[in-house]
């Protein structure tokens, strides 16, 4: 009955329902717990896609409270300075020549270490906290590429933007603020969406990406093939490149269908006038088959894994010549 179109002011509005469970006296006495387990139950329900009910396990307790400790812990994060934001190389394909970097964020805990991006950035996106991590993100990117400009090195720097961030009514403010404040090209700076992002809303979407373009920043649609675009749209999005999800690079080698689809993106891109990046190459082999098939960019362990400002200076340095293969 909640799933039925509901119809408000003229206009046909659908709702979501996600149940969570809890069950007495099992998953407890009182009603704060049943209510917090519940709870918990509800967000696995969340998390499983919505429009579905699960019951409270004891896993989702240690989920929940894992959870709530990192998000209490990711509110102090910044302030105390425990982000890092990594960089991993992008090279040319054919030549393997440095182009610039993908910035991405890192979390350096006091007590528990690295914490990877999987375990955090969820947390960050549902509790609101991405977007003040998105902002010190782009800030931070700008802030080095300004520091590579000086030294002599004008890299591109490419940031994820999350739904979240793409949600946020100041998101142009935002980037203006991070340009301005550290005086660089804005076609330098490169922001990545997902696939299924842009779907969300095509038309408000083409809207801001618009807006977006018109302060020169460039655009990619990252993990190209894993989400479910219309080419019917895809035309219309104001963007610049196509990131090949790497779980088809990875397998490309083995399996005749992930090489097919990754040739296809290619030549899909080409044809649309973008410039097409592969994901995750780590063999040489991997390099040659996408060369061969006219890609433009490579990033992966092959080249690079992401790592600090100073160790990406010092891998720089160690190419001697600007060549990364």
């Amino acid at each position: 009955l909640i799933r039925q179109p509901h119809n408000v002011g003229g206009a046909e509005l659908h709702v979501s329902c996600s149940i969570g469970i809890a069950v007495y006296p099992e998953d407890g006495v009182e009603i704060e717990t049943l209510m917090r387990n519940a709870d918990a139950a509800m967000y696995q329900a969340k998390q499983q896609g919505r429009n579905n009910a699960q019951f409270f396990t004891l896993e989702m307790d240690r989920r929940a409270r894992e959870r709530m400790q990192i998000e209490n812990d990711l509110r102090v994060a910044i302030e105390r300075q425990q982000l890092r934001v990594y960089y991993q190389p992008r090279v040319e394909c054919r030549s393997g020549r440095l182009l610039g970097a993908e910035a991405l964020v890192r979390w350096r805990h006091p007590e528990h270490g690295l914490i990877t991006p999987a375990r955090f950035i969820p947390v960050a996106e549902d509790s609101g906290l991405i977007i003040p991590i998105g902002a010190w993100v782009l800030a931070e990117a700008c802030r080095q590429q300004a520091l590579w400009r000086a030294t002599g090195e004008d890299l591109a720097i490419s940031v994820n933007l999350s739904a979240a961030q793409l949600h946020d009514p100041d998101l142009l403010a935002t980037l203006q603020r991070a340009i301005a404040e550290h005086g660089v090209n804005p076609a330098m700076i490169e922001l990545e969406l997902t696939e299924s992002l842009l779907m969300e809303d095509v038309t408000l979407t083409i809207d801001l990406l618009q807006a977006i373009k018109a302060l020169g920043i460039s655009l990619s649609v990252d993990d190209f093939g894993t989400g479910y675009s219309s080419l019917n749209y895809l035309h219309r999005f104001p963007i610049d490149k196509l990131k090949i999800d790497q779980s088809f690079v990875r397998n490309m080698l083995d399996d005749p269908n992930d090489l097919a689809i990754t040739k296809a993106v290619i030549g899909l891109g080409h044809t649309l006038g973008l410039s097409v990046v592969a994901e995750g190459v780590e063999q040489s082999e991997e390099m040659q088959v996408l060369a061969a098939a006219g890609c433009d960019e490579l990033q992966g362990y092959l080249f690079g894994k992401p790592m600090p400002a100073d160790d990406f200076a010092l891998w720089r340095q160690s190419l001697g010549g600007g060549n990364a293969g």
